[in-house]
């Protein structure tokens, strides 16, 4: 039976989104899925790969010196993804319906729901500042006297020399990501795809993620797997990383909403 014949859950009585229920083997088609699209995107798709690590590179660059901003910089980047991969989401789209790639019309795949898209964004960077705002603060209260070096840092994290600041941050992100998480991991293809509101969009999101735990749960974890190898690689792994993570994101929405026309 084809993912897409599936049974699913009505969100509620008064729309036409359903969720399906999937097996967690499912997360080996989505990454297969976006490596295909990432061939057939070709230079559309690496481009926002390029993108992705150039910014890093350029957030690197900025805050190098300044290591208990540059983390939460860094990692709070991410949080805009969902906004950031619009192109990758549409890409998949246009390429799942047999266009040819083109990169020109994803790079305004959002106009057609301004509004929402925007509400959403903005939702998107003030989680964002307030994870960085809240990053510095932890560096400045577990390092007290002076900020860390880098070189603090690594020492913190490798010699467990700081549990307690290790505990504390890492948990403080893992809250951070994963509330961007639910809220997001179907919202922008349902907003790219169905002009759906940004309040629908969020809510289906996260009783998507309610009705799917473990698929969810190991996507999720897919997703800081490649995002922290890029991050390894001195940003130039997201060159390939993050279309990956967009384009399977989209068949992440596909595989999971359904939507009566």
């Amino acid at each position: 039976m084809s993912i897409h014949n599936l049974p699913a859950t009505k969100v509620s009585a008064d729309d036409d989104i359903s969720i399906r229920h999937v097996n967690a083997n499912i997360i080996l088609d989505w990454l297969h899925a976006g490596v295909t699209d990432i061939h057939l995107g070709g230079r559309a798709s690496l481009f926002y790969g390029i993108i992705f690590a150039a910014t890093g590179v350029i957030i690197h660059a900025v805050f190098a010196e300044n290591y208990w901003l540059l983390a939460g910089s860094t990692t709070g980047f991410f949080l805009l993804g969902p906004f950031l991969a619009m192109g990758l989401y549409d890409l998949s789209r246009r390429l799942e319906s047999g266009e040819s790639p083109a990169l020109r019309p994803t790079l305004t795949a959002w106009m057609p729901n301004l509004i929402n898209v925007m509400l959403f964004t903005v939702l998107l960077v003030f989680v964002f500042l307030a994870w960085a705002r809240l990053s510095m603060s932890i560096f400045a209260h577990y390092f007290s006297g002076a900020l860390p070096t880098f070189a603090d840092v690594v020492i913190s994290v490798f010699t467990f020399k700081q549990p307690t600041f290790l505990f504390v941050y890492f948990s403080a992100g893992a809250v951070f990501a994963a509330f961007i998480f639910s809220i997001s991991v179907i919202a922008m293809p349902l907003m790219l795809d169905r002009n759906a509101s940004a309040w629908t969009a969020a809510i289906t999101s996260l009783r998507t993620c309610a009705h799917n735990p473990v698929p969810m749960f190991l996507w999720a974890f897919c997703i800081v797997v490649l995002v922290g190898f890029g991050l390894a690689t001195n940003f130039l792994g997201l060159i390939l990383t993050m279309p990956v993570v967009g384009h399977a994101s989209w068949h992440v929405y596909r595989d999971l909403i359904a939507i009566k026309d």
